[in-house]
């Protein structure tokens, strides 16, 4: 997730990107980004406390032992080419803090005349799950438990840390402010030219285009705010089969979209790990959302050579 200068509450409850171009401040720039990006560990921007405290939240500093400082170094040598060179010129610090309200957030730094500068507020939790059990927790509140039957929904996306999943989601949020590849229009409601990655597939930041405006997934967590029945899963996700979008996340705005579909293919096709969801029913497997085998999600993957690029 990443926030500009408003709007945090709304990406709070309704998970729905709100990107501004003009950036304001979040902290001020000093030399902590001038060494390796993995060692830019500093205490997160005020204005991000002020944020979470406003939500009705008490954030607190996390300050990480060596083991956890040695998982973040990992993180980052496992991110494609193209992030670890731009996140070298324009990530100034990364955060750890306990009550925070959402998993990560990327937000801009008061960076004037300098290059673009960022800082990623990591929930401190994170770096002791590993992506399936984080990414099944996540997963799960889109939807409501049921009370007359014994429904079952998870995640399978491998044992590796969950922050290696979370890093490459908000790096290529980075990424994307940098070098462009969905719009960043003043106003969310904006119809602004299209790029490739958003032509045909995006209307507006956070509409998708005609042919994937679907009554149900309209209804899901990240389009509405709300969760829904865990009854209806097995419908939303071959619903959501027929998209390219991979994953309910990635249909919040297309800047979540790239990010998702970036994290994904990596995941599965780079660092040789699963990625699926399974919803069953009294232990009897209802669906299986896998979307990396699909058709639709597979025709934008050469969107993605650009990251590997030497």
């Amino acid at each position: 997730m990443i926030i500009g200068k408003s709007g945090f509450k709304l990406a709070i409850s309704v998970v729905v990107l709100v990107f501004f171009s003009a950036f304001t401040s979040a902290q001020k720039v000093d030399a902590t980004y001038k060494n390796e990006p993995s060692q830019r560990i500093r205490i997160a921007p005020e204005r991000v406390f002020n944020m979470f405290r406003e939500a009705g939240m008490k954030p607190v500093n996390r300050n990480l032992t060596r083991a956890q400082k040695d998982k973040v170094s990992r993180a980052f040598a496992l991110l494609p080419p193209l992030h670890q060179r731009i996140l070298k010129q324009h990530l100034h610090s990364i955060s750890f803090m306990d009550n925070m309200p959402n998993t990560a957030l990327t937000s801009p730094v008061d960076s004037t005349g300098v290059p673009k500068l960022f800082n990623i507020t990591f929930r401190a939790g994170l770096l002791d799950e590993t992506i399936s059990a984080w990414a099944s927790w996540k997963e799960n509140t889109c939807f409501k438990p049921a009370d007359d039957a014994k429904y079952n929904l998870r995640v399978e996306g491998g044992n590796l840390d969950a922050i290696i999943y979370v890093l490459l989601h908000e790096a290529t949020h980075i990424v994307d402010a940098v070098i462009g590849i969905t719009p960043h229009p003043a106003e969310k409601q904006s119809v602004v030219e299209p790029t490739p990655f958003t032509k045909k597939v995006w209307s507006t930041m956070n509409v998708p285009d005609t042919p994937y405006i679907d009554s149900l997934l309209e209804q899901t967590r990240f389009r509405s705010g709300k969760p829904v029945a865990i009854s209806l899963a097995p419908e939303v996700y071959r619903k959501l089969a027929q998209t390219p979008f991979p994953s309910l996340y990635a249909m919040a705005a297309w800047s979540e979209d790239i990010a998702e579909l970036a994290t994904i293919h990596h995941l599965t096709s780079r660092l040789n790990q699963p990625f699926y969801v399974v919803v069953t029913k009294d232990n009897v497997e209802l669906t299986r959302f896998e979307p990396m085998k699909s058709a639709l999600v597979q025709q934008r993957l050469g969107q993605l050579a650009i990251f590997y690029a030497k």
